[in-house]
């Protein structure tokens, strides 16, 4: 007995520390690859890859108004403080949206019931937009599942990469956007181009929809692009409340990199979107800007110039002093769902930094579930961590979108759409 009493006792202790070591490796915090850190500080000199490096920074408070009161219920949030720290970032960072009046109209240009081998019906849809003459066309692109009862929840992609990842005919095929697994799981699945709405290059606001709706000399806190492509989003979101297929109680914006800061934005401005979903955002995106990591305030508006409004300049190196940071923007989605989500290699876009800005956010969230919660620590590569109504997310590989991504999303869009009652919403 004692030779099998001891060839138990082996077994089990084998078992438990390959338990130990399982969980040792779960609660390891995310860390930038050697690699990565050599050839990005190689290459990059003037900007900080370094989290040593990273100054001390204070955040500005996001339950105390502007008079000094603490925010102590959601009432008092979505009264006061909401309202002001929407207006802080549309004076400071994404500029407002002109008061034109304009017309629009839906038609359905294309129909097919049995796309996708019969699984889904392709809508395509033109949304005209008018003011004094002058008109433009968001392309809107809906597959929606058939055998399934309607209507159904909804993702919508602002995409700023090009018709070769969203092709209708499905002919070519991309996980930038992965219509038929999102259409296998229940969910509609939908995008327009950013283009449609306005082009990314600096062309001195003359054309796309700052040509249509613009009035007048453009003042520091006018419009940007960013603000446009968000308004743009906003333009299907009228089109899924007139389509009896889409619950659009229930629909998610979803955006990477530059699109990324669009769908936050987009998901601020329009309180519509029932989830909000940021993939690799960066700066002006995600990142807490005071933490000078990766790309800067500086940067970006050196490089695009047209993104945001005239104000945001103030901030270049100068990032201490601005009235926000973006664990505000994060706090405007609340109680809405939110998933941040970024890639390991992609430092430029501070993934540290872009999970401490959605932990700084809680405090709006618990305001309506006191039982969010993340840890302030970040997860470990390629695990997930969901808080209630918010999520995160830090994959291995570069800066891209990815059906691994879009399966995350879908696993938290199941609790948070699907099964969420009005209540939740």
């Amino acid at each position: 007995m004692k030779p099998l009493f001891l060839i138990n006792l082996i077994c089990t202790l084998i078992f438990l520390f390959q338990q130990l070591n399982v969980f040792a490796q779960e609660e390891q915090s995310w860390q930038p690859s050697k690699e990565t850190l050599e050839k990005l500080t190689k290459g990059q000199t003037e900007f900080n890859y370094i989290e040593e490096k990273v100054p001390a920074f204070k955040l500005p408070d996001l339950l105390t108004t502007a008079g000094g009161q603490f925010v102590k219920d959601k009432g008092m949030w979505e009264k006061i403080r909401r309202n002001e720290i929407l207006e802080l970032f549309r004076e400071n960072v994404y500029g407002r949206v002109p008061e034109t009046p304009y017309t629009k109209t839906f038609t359905l240009v294309r129909e097919d019931r049995n796309a996708m081998n019969g699984s889904a019906t392709l809508k395509m849809i033109d949304i005209d937009i008018t003011s004094e003459g002058k008109s433009l066309v968001i392309h809107l692109t809906l597959f929606v599942p058939n055998n399934i009862r309607k209507p159904v929840p909804a993702y919508l992609l602002i995409d700023n990469r090009g018709p070769q990842n969203t092709d209708p005919d499905r002919k070519l095929k991309s996980e930038f956007w992965p219509a038929e697994e999102v259409i296998a799981r229940g969910y509609a699945i939908s995008v327009f181009s950013n283009s449609d709405v306005d082009p990314d290059n600096f062309d001195d606001f003359k054309n796309g929809i700052h040509g249509i709706l613009d009035r007048g000399q453009r003042k520091p806190d006018s419009w940007g692009t960013i603000a446009a492509w968000a308004w743009g989003a906003s333009r299907c979101m009228d089109y899924f409340e007139t389509d009896k297929d889409i619950n659009s109680k229930k629909v998610a914006v979803v955006g990477h990199s530059r699109g990324g800061k669009t769908a936050l934005w987009a998901g601020a401005e329009d309180q519509r979107f029932a989830m909000v979903v940021s993939n690799e955002s960066g700066c002006g995106g995600a990142a807490l800007a005071r933490r000078r990591f990766g790309e800067t305030v500086a940067r970006i508006n050196t490089s695009f110039p047209h993104w945001f409004c005239l104000n945001y300049r103030k901030w270049n190196n100068n990032e201490d002093a601005m009235p926000v940071d973006m664990h505000m923007l994060m706090a405007l989605i609340a109680p809405r769902a939110l998933y941040v989500a970024s890639a390991g290699d992609d430092l430029w876009a501070d993934p540290r930094g872009s999970y401490l800005s959605l932990y700084y956010s809680l405090p709006v969230f618990r305001l309506y579930n006191k039982k969010t919660s993340i840890s302030e620590k970040m997860p470990s590569l390629d695990r997930p961590v969901t808080g209630g109504r918010v999520a995160y997310h830090v994959r291995d590989g570069a800066h891209d979108l990815l059906l691994k991504d879009w399966n995350w999303f879908m696993d938290f869009s199941d609790t948070v759409l699907k099964q969420a009652g009005k209540s939740d919403l």
